[in-house]
């Protein structure tokens, strides 16, 4: 009895459709792309429901005639490969022939298109991966596809998609990145029939960094000038030391205009930025890389996510010169130091990246909201802080951080208390910046003030939490914040948590909170939204590590905490004691909220070995 048998196309269909279309995201990519490669300048993307009832895309690009039209739904029919030594030197986005058969046989599917010139153009409509009809339509030249009821015959596929509010912002993540990779092309993106960005073609990289990311990101960028060195081209921009996110989400790679990721491209980011680059930081990039075709594979995956190359460390070599480059003259240093990197040549002009024009902000990411007076209480709020000692200083914001530490004058410092318990350690010397050197009964003890007003910070914020809630202190001037619909959905199920934690945030409406109130320790002439932004990124970065439970409200202090202890360290020994008294009295006075050390020592044993003594 034969046991192996052909599987009908359209079960075939489906099954592949399992690789290349995961997800409302999925389909957008393909269909972006393929209008990327009719040479389209214009491309416009309409989203409901997130992306499950409909998904419309329409591009000017060269459309197709009649029987391109029907063909292009066959199982790996396509215009862009023709033999197998074109698929060692790919130059499009697609080639596999996939996607469009993969997207029609698990949706509601209608192609309408007609080439420039051409009397009429074509309308084929495909249910489930049934040829429907094909028939004469009149639309304007290019290519409109409309995909309805997406995985409604894959019922198993369908109930792992997530919310509307998360599928849609993997849809707009992946309209930013093709936005970002092509700023020559018009990109509009409408949700439930709100526009939401329309990005006019034409302009410089920075005009569409700042439309899609905000000018407090476009101004502390780098230009990385059109560089060529051992095969490798490089352009785009780069952030500025001190200019780093805790996530990868402000780090874009483009490869020959393809958006990839490959761990060449993080390995030479961090050799490039070295000490500029805090642990667990990673930088604002948005760069642009060309390479020999012949040299990359992107026939890896059916998603087309990742590439191989043929000589990986040379060009994480190359990338990491050109980037060290371009940050040593960020620093201002001496033209005698910022050595040019041998090999830099003028790269060929192919592909370049349209000229630079004025910077002009479509979009800004931070608004400010209406001022209107807003009374403070008679009394002003008691702070967590008590304030017999060295009071908390304005903070500064995290994605803000210069390189040196800002400088900061010293708070004033209170009387010792006769009445505190005397501390174990004999207080000597302040030790560079952030360290304070202290002597106790076995030995050396070095005193990391940042960490020890974390840990103090977290544990006053906690009690106050679960008493009641932080006092928080009412700003002059409410302020607005807007944000992705991804950040939006993460932060919302959380805003009470904040409240406890002194931050009043209320939801605005149309993705943006409203900050009305802050905790003492954050008040004075900072920047509120620059906080706002950092805290956001902390809480968004434990909520990766622990994606499966919700954030608990020890994870809220300790990021509050942790914007919060931007202090410099104790200006004179009294203030050094004071602290560490506050610090002793903790519960678990020797690790910030993060597990990092506040107190380290060193043993008189182990500096006596050092000594070269028994």
């Amino acid at each position: 009895m034969q046991k192996i048998k052909v599987l009908p196309d359209a079960l075939a269909s489906q099954v592949a459709a399992g690789e290349v279309v995961e997800r409302p995201a999925s389909v957008v990519k393909e269909l972006v792309e393929n209008s990327i490669d009719a040479g389209a300048r214009r491309i416009d993307i309409l989203v409901r429901q997130g992306g499950t009832a409909l998904l419309k895309i329409v591009d000017d690009g060269s459309g197709m005639g009649r029987e391109d039209a029907v063909l292009c739904l066959e199982r790996h029919a396509t215009s862009k490969l023709r033999t197998k030594e074109g698929l060692a030197a790919i130059t499009t986005m697609g080639f596999r022939g996939e996607a469009l058969p993969s997207i029609a046989s698990v949706s509601r599917f209608t192609l309408t298109t007609r080439e420039p010139g051409a009397l009429s153009g074509t309308t084929v409509i495909v249910d489930g991966g049934r040829l429907v009809t094909v028939e004469d339509s009149g639309e304007a030249p290019g290519t409109h596809i409309e995909v309805r009821n997406l995985f409604y015959n894959v019922p198993a596929r369908r109930k792992f998609l997530r919310s509307e509010n998360t599928e849609f912002s993997h849809i707009e993540q992946q309209v930013r990145i093709h936005a970002l990779a092509h700023p020559e092309i018009a990109f509009s993106l409408t949700r439930d029939e709100r526009l939401l960005f329309h990005l006019p073609g034409g302009g410089g990289l920075r005009e569409r960094i700042a439309g899609l990311a905000g000018m407090e990101v476009a101004e502390k960028l780098l230009e990385v000038p059109r560089t060529s060195l051992r095969g490798l081209t490089v352009t785009g921009f780069i952030g500025e030391a001190g200019t780093h996110r805790s996530s990868r989400a402000m780090m874009f790679t483009f490869l020959n205009r393809r958006p990839v990721e490959s761990p060449v491209f993080n390995y030479a980011l961090r050799g490039a930025y070295a000490e500029a680059l805090p642990r667990g930081n990673w930088p604002v990039v948005f760069l642009f890389l060309e390479i020999d075709p012949h040299e990359v594979d992107v026939n890896v995956h059916p998603a087309k996510r990742e590439v191989r190359f043929r000589d990986g460390l040379g060009v994480q070599s190359a990338l990491m010169e050109i980037l060290s480059a371009v940050i040593r003259r960020g620093r201002n240093l001496p033209a005698a130091e910022a050595a040019p990197v041998e090999g830099f040549t003028p790269a060929a002009p192919a592909r370049a990246l349209p000229p630079e024009p004025a910077v002009v902000p479509p979009v800004v990411q931070w608004r400010p909201a209406p001022r209107q007076p807003v009374l403070l209480p008679d009394e002003p709020a008691a702070s967590p802080v008590p304030r017999d000692v060295e009071p908390p200083v304005t903070p500064v914001p995290e994605l803000a951080v210069p390189a040196a530490e800002k400088e900061v004058p010293p708070a004033p410092i209170a009387a010792p208390d006769k009445t505190a318990a005397p501390l174990p350690f004999r207080i000597l010397n302040p030790l560079g910046s952030r360290y304070w050197l202290m002597e106790g009964d076995e030995g050396l003890v070095i005193l990391d003030h940042r960490a020890a007003w974390e840990r103090i910070l977290f544990e006053e914020a906690r009690t106050c939490a679960a008493a009641g809630g932080v006092v928080s202190q009412q700003l002059l001037a409410p302020i607005t914040v807007t944000f992705s619909p991804r950040e939006y959905d993460f932060l919302r199920p959380h805003l009470h948590r904040l409240r406890l934690m002194g931050v009043g945030a209320a939801d605005f409406g149309g993705n943006t909170l409203l900050i009305d109130s802050l905790p003492p320790f954050y008040t004075g002439d900072g920047d509120v939204a620059g906080l706002i932004s950092a805290l956001i990124s902390d809480l968004q970065n434990a909520g990766d590590r622990a994606p499966q439970r919700r954030l608990s409200d020890d994870t809220i202090a300790a990021a509050v905490a942790r914007q919060a202890a931007r202090l410099r360290p104790p200006e004179n020994a009294s203030g050094a004691a004071r602290l560490t008294a506050r610090l002793l009295a903790c519960e678990m006075p020797y690790c910030c909220p993060e597990g990092r050390p506040t107190l380290i020592q060193i043993s008189f044993q182990e500096l006596a070995r050092k000594f070269g003594r028994r």
